[in-house]
């Protein structure tokens, strides 16, 4: 059965929408690097940014290229914590949420 709609567009649209599922799409992105799982979680923070802010107004909001935010958050980034958290604080400011964050004890 083929797809009738984008996948990205699907949870673009979900976000602007459901403000429950882009807060939980946040914590679980935070969650998922907190919990040093990054390949995870880069693609659902590439996906928030899309559905929220996109990438070349969060590029002016903590001064740094769209293109190498593009790359930091593609599957082969490497953002440093300060770019990451530069990038939640704008996402969270976006969707005027609070975080809520799980640690999964190994």
């Amino acid at each position: 059965m083929a797809l009738t709609r984008d996948f990205k567009e699907t949870v673009a649209a979900r976000v602007q929408s459901d403000p429950a599922f882009a807060q939980a799409l946040l914590d679980e992105a935070i969650t998922l690097f907190i919990n040093d799982e990054p390949e995870t979680a880069k693609p659902i923070l590439r996906d928030l940014v899309n559905a929220t802010i996109g990438f070349e107004s969060l590029a002016e909001e903590i001064h740094k290229p769209a293109k190498s935010l593009h790359r930091m958050l593609s599957a082969s980034g490497n953002p440093t914590m300060s770019n990451l958290s530069a990038i939640f604080a704008a996402i969270k400011r976006a969707l005027n949420v609070e975080v809520h964050t799980r640690v999964v004890m190994a």
